[in-house]
């Protein structure tokens, strides 16, 4: 029985905001209200869902832990998300999960949800696992991905293009801007070159009056975590480099 590690930070967020409802009073006047209840029973039916496609009841919960190390790298990670609120009931919803699985949550500071869930399906030597989340992001891991009911294997190749394809194109939602000028298609035309895949976007940055230092941000910016990324004696990351 392969074992399911799951985005948990999406499943939390789509149960509580479907239980999430708002009041007109009346005079301007708006009350937001939630049923953790509705909230509990969706989130239980999301993850049936899974377990029943997937044939596996081994089920791990991965969250979003404290900080994030690329807050240290620019200001503007995520810098449109500010002002920005989870739904009512969310921390509600992880507590209860964390009280009926004290075993089965995982999390670690500093760390996106992303970021764990990458360096445990990259971990040598270890159990066959399937990732499970619909975040285009686990495109760029090595590893088995069930993503928006597709289950799906990437190779280190695979999953190291599309990497490089997001260092190009950036990502609006996670706020970080890629090379100027380049979309999916240049994008797809640069890494498609012959040649090494990181020089050819580094002479795309040039060519755009840009340094190897911006491309690094970028690319340090869009890379989701692996196992050679994590130093587990200090519990840090180790950012990557062209010659790791």
């Amino acid at each position: 029985m392969k074992q399911l590690i799951i985005d948990t930070d999406l499943l939390l967020f789509r149960a509580t905001a479907a239980a999430e409802y708002e009041a007109d009073w009346g005079g301007g006047v708006f009350v937001a209200s939630t049923n953790i209840e509705q909230a509990k029973d969706m989130f239980t039916s999301m993850v049936q869902g899974i377990t029943d496609a997937l044939k596996s009841t081994d089920v791990v919960y991965v969250v979003t832990g404290s900080n994030n190390f690329r807050y240290t790298l620019t200001a503007d990670y995520k810098s449109n998300r500010k002002g920005t609120r989870k739904p009512l009931g969310y921390a509600v919803l992880l507590d209860w999960l964390k009280e009926n699985n004290p075993d089965r949550v995982l999390c670690k500071d500093n760390l996106e949800a992303d970021d764990y869930l990458g360096i445990l399906a990259t971990t040598p030597n270890a159990i066959d696992r399937i990732v499970v989340s619909d975040d285009k992001d686990l495109q760029t891991i090595p590893c088995t991905l069930y993503r928006l009911g597709e289950l799906r294997t990437f190779t280190e190749e695979e999953a190291d293009r599309f990497w490089l394809y997001q260092t190009l194109t950036g990502d609006p939602t996670d706020g970080y801007k890629g090379c100027p000028g380049i979309g999916p298609v240049k994008a797809e035309k640069i890494l498609s070159k012959p040649g090494d895949m990181w020089q050819n976007v580094l002479n795309a940055y040039k060519s755009a009056g840009l340094t190897e230092d911006d491309a690094l941000l970028q690319a340090r910016l869009a890379r989701i975590c692996r196992h050679s990324d994590w130093d587990s004696s200090s519990q840090s990351v180790k950012l990557w480099s062209p010659t790791n």
